[in-house]
């Protein structure tokens, strides 16, 4: 089959060419920017690329025409696909019908950690010797790809993030929908994409959407300090379920307990599992962690198992990547862009180094941010830092903030300044910034390449007296 899709570029799409590929379709694709990393993975892969979505497209002729939810009424190419009656299918009902219906689905759903969670249990399984197939929206520094197939004949096992945004201009029903999962992780659930929910309510009907394509066979794996999610799960529920981080008489109860180093216990139903020892920090990775150990327990890993795995999981891409040191200053990626994130990622880095100062340098440019409706919660998040230092233009245009950055990082006093000029703001966090000092970047997109300025930045510090 010649599947051609449109918006081919984002990192589940992009994920779907290289399945499709893998899969032994031909994979062509267009988008309005064909540009690194994903333009290099793609044609390295032998997928034609094309730039915008001209009508033209029209003679290539494919099977099938798979839309990216980046495409609206409007589009040309799509207008065209719709005049002409030609056949079309949303990227997510694609992967159901054509990888995922004979697998043994594990999803990762939840407002946040899904990328970290599903690497982490992507790589429990590869260690198990399993070999999975897994489509994740970062990449996994264990594999170095987003997606593959999996071992040919091998297990059915297949990892997936399962996102709650909405599937295409035609499909207003979450992408997690269409995956039907045996396995299911709840991380989290609660107020995100503002552009397309009107309410928390609204999301938490699409989370129990996702309860019911589980199986009776299945399993459910739910965060249990979360109000919403048990709300979710009293709706009616089918499949059999564990909670982690709940109470001790939840059914199934995982629990962890953390050491005075990155080290963690983990516990099912009361007893010692074993104990974690990796790098990472902060609170909300090791609840990843236990929500992983216990997905792959359905599967036949023993905790024990997942546990030393853990010992060698390298996290994923941009989840606190230390970017470069220049001059004594490090420069860390992330990204965080929703306020909880913000203040997880904060906090966690604040753990790994005390009393060190952190610069956090702020883009919120997710469509959530962009609307407003979150900006009254960032001063609270980034308390933890020494520094801020917020960009965003305000005005109309699609990457405009539609409020004022500075007026909502005003209660943090002097310690924050709001810039619409990315020169300005890498002058003036180059002008802070002192050897020692940890400079934490946090945006959902490229940031104008900021991070490689910084650096540039930095090189004309004084270097630290011996």
């Amino acid at each position: 089959m010649h599947i051609h899709i449109l918006g081919i570029c984002g990192t589940f799409m992009g994920g779907l060419a290289v399945l499709a590929k893998e899969a032994g379709h031909k994979v062509t694709g267009c988008d309005a920017n064909v540009y690194p990393p994903m333009s290099t993975q793609l044609r390295a892969q032998g997928i034609e690329l094309i730039e915008g979505f001209g009508p033209h497209q029209l003679s290539l002729q494919p099977d099938l025409y798979v839309i990216g939810n980046v495409v609206s009424r409007g589009n040309p190419l799509m207008e065209a696909i719709m005049n002409r009656g030609l056949p079309y299918i949303s990227g997510p009902q694609w992967i159901g019908e054509h990888i995922l219906h004979d697998k043994w689905v594990l999803a990762v759903a939840g407002t946040h950690g899904k990328t970290t969670t599903a690497s982490m249990l992507a790589w429990i399984l590869e260690q198990a010797g399993y070999q999975p197939g897994f489509l994740i929206g970062g990449v996994p520094l264990n594999f170095g790809v987003s997606a593959r197939l999996g071992a040919k004949g091998g297990t059915p096992f297949f990892v997936i993030e399962a996102d709650e945004y909405d599937t295409a201009f035609f499909d207003k029903r979450s992408k997690f929908v269409h995956y039907r999962p045996r396995t299911a992780i709840f991380n989290n659930l609660e107020y995100d994409h503002a552009d397309i929910f009107a309410d928390l309510a609204a999301i938490e009907t699409q989370f129990h959407h996702l309860v019911r394509t589980v199986p009776a066979i299945g399993r459910l794996i739910v965060n249990g300090r979360e109000a919403s999610l048990r709300r979710v799960i009293h709706r009616g529920c089918w499949s059999e379920t564990e909670w982690f981080g709940g109470s001790a008489e939840d059914s199934g109860a995982w629990g962890m307990v953390e050491h005075a180093d990155s080290r963690f216990d983990v516990l099912f139903q009361g007893q010692l599992q074993g104990t974690v020892s990796w790098s990472l920090s902060g609170e909300h990775n090791r609840w990843n962690a236990v929500a992983a150990i216990a997905a792959a327990r359905h599967t036949g890993v023993p905790p024990s198992q997942a546990i030393a795995s853990l010992a060698n999981f390298e996290n994923v891409k941009r989840r606190m990547e230390t970017r470069g040191v220049a001059n004594g200053v490090t420069v860390i990626d992330d990204f965080a862009h929703h306020p909880t994130a913000i203040a997880t990622t904060v906090a966690g880095l604040r753990h790994k180094v005390g009393k060190a100062r952190i610069l956090a340098v702020l883009e919120p440019r997710s469509n959530t941010m962009k609307l407003g409706t979150m900006k009254d919660a960032l001063p609270d998040s980034l308390k933890a830092a020494d520094l801020v230092f917020g960009y965003g233009a305000r005005g109309e245009g699609k990457d405009s903030l539609g409020w004022d950055l500075s007026a909502a990082l005003s209660p943090l006093g002097e310690k924050a300044q709001a810039f619409d000029d990315l020169s300005a703001l890498v002058t003036a966090v180059g002008a802070a910034a002192k050897p020692g000092d940890f400079v934490l970047v946090m945006s959902n997109g490229g940031f104008g390449g900021v991070h490689q300025k910084l650096l540039d930045a930095f090189e004309s510090l004084k270097a630290p007296a011996h």
